[in-house]
């Protein structure tokens, strides 16, 4: 639960896998698989759902650009290829239709 808190908290960058491990007293291969059932996904992909959600929030009251720096996207592009990817559109299309 502390290592989901730490990937929650939108630090960049985000603790490595080693450094979780090291601080649940497991290897990383132990954490890997215990976070993976404990929350269904490995934590890097759980830690980019996460970043997702936080850009929607944002879109909400900022451009999209500022959204990108808030969620800890390197830019807008990479946000918008994040959207694209994993909820199937852009976040501009997310804007609009809220």
């Amino acid at each position: 639960v502390r290592a989901r808190e730490q990937l929650a908290d939108g630090a960049q960058p985000p603790p490595s896998l080693a450094e979780l491990a090291r601080e649940a007293g497991l290897s990383r291969y132990q954490f890997l698989r215990a976070f993976s059932a404990r929350f269904g996904l490995p934590p890097a992909a759980w830690a980019g759902q996460q970043r997702l959600a936080r850009a929607e929030r944002q879109l909400a009251a900022v451009r999209l650009a500022e959204a990108a720096a808030a969620s800890g996207f390197a830019d807008q592009s990479h946000m918008t290829r994040a959207f694209r990817r994993f909820r199937g559109y852009t976040p501009g299309q997310f804007a609009a239709a809220r």
